[in-house]
């Protein structure tokens, strides 16, 4: 066993810093008053996780005002998993042992720093641990990593998932954080849920071809399975919705993100977003594990966006490729959550995890067009975060900037790039340079002023 995954982009920091008054080169727009906080798994010195998702976690936080960068600094989640507390113990999973290393997100006043595996951690707007957070004591089962904000409402659309029963339980929240109802949904099974989506009337989720496997000692217990029939299951939204699940079977593949989902004017329900084949999943999961690729395994495999669409009416699934270029990290301007949406974004991964020329890409799902911005070779960037411009009328979607931190093994050394949505392959309206290089992170998210203080 190697540890690849824990060189290179993925290098862990030592420690915590906090830098102030960073160099900024263009002109930072006035619209971009907040912060941006990622998160990834960063394993303390002197530890090494059998599972790069095994790596506590750790956020990098940026703060934005008046054209200038004012503070950079990140914190480990404190969580007992950091200071090596089991997640099995005797009464069974202990849902605050958790890494907190995949997202972090804000809603209604608090921050949360999310594994999907467990509880969320809430943090303080300076990004210090305050503990682990379960609605008032509403939610007692794991949080997924990718909660869904309704534009319309505001109210958190997500969901608990496991290996053993219940397979799958659905949360919703209010707009001021609290619980509404969960339900659990039936027919789910054990498969890996890591992404869902929600549309005006639906929430739809993913059961493909990865699941449970008790002889994956990585410390992640999936597998690929032949035998597991992939499905997409269409629940209708509303506290009775999860007794009216639909599943419909789909090709083999996993889909880890979704760029997002609506019904069409026909009403069938439109999905999107990166898949990978048997072949990609394993040669990533190989990496991450540290092991050795299988023979015969294709230098190319990797994810490729993927668009399934569902009649509920004629009861069946179409499927295509919509791209050959291998992507992850789908974003979107998520004031287009649920509905339909022309412009979504990625991360390019020309050469899965070697040092190419890596980019953050832009479809138009209108006229077929990809845009691309290379950074360079030896270079990463990190999922786009799309921020609007204020006042943008509807129609203008794109009307915004795109976020993304670049680590730079070249220089050994981070920046943030502010790209404008409209031109991304343009240059960066903006640059500022971080005071180290900051590992590749999984996602992230910005929180403007007035949803926190800080």
């Amino acid at each position: 066993m190697s540890t690849t995954y824990l060189t290179g982009h993925y290098t862990p920091v030592v420690d915590e810093l906090t830098s102030s008054k960073l160099v900024v080169e263009g002109t930072l727009p006035p619209e971009l008053s907040g912060r941006l906080i990622r998160n990834s798994h960063n394993p303390k010195p002197g530890v090494t996780p059998t599972h790069w998702f095994k790596g506590s976690g750790m956020v990098h936080g940026l703060r934005l005002r008046d054209g200038k960068a004012e503070w950079y600094r990140n914190r480990w989640v404190h969580t007992p998993a950091l200071d090596g507390a089991p997640y099995m113990t005797d009464r069974g999973p202990d849902l605050t042992a958790s890494t907190a290393g995949t997202h972090v997100i804000e809603h209604a006043g608090r921050l949360l720093a999310l594994c999907e595996s467990n509880l969320p951690f809430e943090l303080t707007p300076g990004l210090d641990t305050v503990g682990a957070y379960d609605f008032g004591g509403k939610l007692t089962t794991a949080m997924t990593a990718h909660p869904k904000e309704d534009p319309l409402t505001g109210e958190l659309h997500f969901f608990g998932s496991s290996p053993f029963p219940p397979f799958l339980t659905y949360h919703v929240a209010s707009a001021k954080g609290d619980i509404l109802f969960s339900s659990e949904v039936p027919g789910a099974t054990a498969a890996l849920k890591h992404d869902f989506a929600i549309t005006t009337n639906h929430v739809v989720f993913l059961e493909m071809s990865v699941t449970f496997d008790p002889d994956e000692h990585s410390g992640i217990p999936y597998g690929w399975s032949d035998a597991q029939q992939p499905r997409i299951g269409v629940m209708p939204r509303g506290a009775g919705g999860a007794a009216r699940t639909t599943w419909f079977d789909i090709a083999p593949g996993c889909a880890l993100h979704l760029a997002n989902a609506y019904e069409d004017e026909r009403g069938r329900i439109v999905v999107e977003g990166p898949c990978v084949d048997r072949s990609g999943w394993r040669r990533s999961w190989n990496f991450w594990t540290g092991r050795t690729d299988e023979p015969g395994a294709e230098s190319a495999a990797g994810s490729h966006l993927r668009r399934w669409t569902v009649d509920p009416v004629a009861k069946r699934v179409t499927e295509e490729q919509i791209d050959d270029l291998v992507v992850e990290f789908p974003t979107i301007n998520d004031d287009f959550t649920g509905r339909e949406h022309r412009f979504h974004y990625a991360v390019s991964f020309p050469d899965d995890h070697g040092i190419g020329n890596h980019g953050v890409v832009k479809y138009d799902r209108m006229t077929g067009a990809r845009q691309i911005h290379h950074v360079g070779t030896g270079q990463l960037p990190s999922e786009a975060v799309f921020v609007p411009v204020a006042g943008a009328p509807d129609a203008d979607e794109d009307g915004g900037y795109l976020l993304t931190v670049v680590s730079d093994l070249n220089r050994d050394a981070s920046r943030l790039l502010v790209l404008d949505a409209s031109d991304v392959a343009g240059a960066p309206v903006a640059t500022v340079h971080l005071p180290r290089r900051v590992p590749a992170t999984i996602h992230g998210s910005w929180v403007p002023d007035g949803d926190t203080d800080g």
